[in-house]
């Protein structure tokens, strides 16, 4: 049977409050915020968090250090994936660097690089790496999945590359990169935020989780995982959307 999108809302909605249900269930029968606080302590520090510069100060250099290695990824991942399918000389190549990456584990990525570079720079440069392989991956099916025989009318009519680019490969590999951008967006957050935990540049929102830890804070910790969370769903949302809107704008 299937669901109208209304109930499904609903239903999600309804999931979420069972979950904090059971939560708010367990803090009270362990007794100890120390071990796990409760909704209404997280959501109370949350507040608290959110009237102080410091929190919006540690969530600006965050947010700017992820984006910043999230759109250097996109733009090297689609450059070299076009080259890839151009190329396979190319394609050999870069195999071997794509497999790498996807193998090594992130905290040994991180502690490699920050061997070469600052820590302030450090959560860019992890994000970028985890989300390189995906789309480069996404983008190349894609690529590579292009309807053979529309190519060959594009031979036979002379069609331009860039008008092939925009009608036939750009409708090809939507598909492949909308789906590679929800998994880079949601990895690409989780490493950026495990490297500032090790590297620990001031002022970042890793600092601010790790010193939740090391004072026994659990309630900030938790208001900084939701944090977090909240972010990571909302950009998400926002560069599925305009990913969207701007493909469907090109192909028009």
């Amino acid at each position: 049977m299937k669901i109208s999108t209304l109930s499904s809302k609903a239903l999600r909605t309804a999931a979420v409050l069972f979950w904090i249900a059971v939560w708010a269930a367990a803090s009270v029968l362990i007794g100890e915020e120390l071990f796990l606080p409760s909704p209404w302590s997280v959501v109370m520090r949350l507040i608290i968090l959110l009237g102080e510069g410091e929190f919006w100060l540690s969530s600006l250099f965050t947010i700017s250090r992820i984006l910043l290695g999230f759109f250097l990824a996109l733009c090297t991942a689609m450059i070299t994936a076009s080259l890839s399918a151009a190329f396979p000389l190319f394609r050999i190549l870069m195999d071997p660097v794509v497999r790498i990456i996807r193998a090594t584990p992130v905290a040994s990525i991180v502690i490699l690089v920050l061997v070469w570079i600052s820590s302030r720079n450090l959560s860019a440069v992890i994000s970028a790496m985890m989300v390189f392989p995906i789309i480069y991956t996404n983008v190349l099916q894609g690529i590579d999945g292009t309807d053979k025989e529309i190519l060959e009318m594009a031979d036979v009519y002379g069609v331009s590359i860039l008008k092939r680019i925009r009608y036939i490969y750009i409708p090809s590999v939507l598909p492949y990169f909308l789906s590679s951008l929800s998994i880079a967006l949601g990895l690409g957050w989780k490493s950026g935020i495990a490297a500032e935990v090790i590297g620990l540049p001031d002022g970042s929102i890793g600092e601010r989780v790790y010193e939740a830890k090391i004072y026994l804070s659990t309630p900030d910790l938790f208001a900084w995982t939701v944090v977090i969370i909240i972010l990571a769903y909302l950009f998400e949302r926002v560069f599925l959307f305009l990913a969207s809107y701007s493909a469907g704008r090109i192909t028009r």
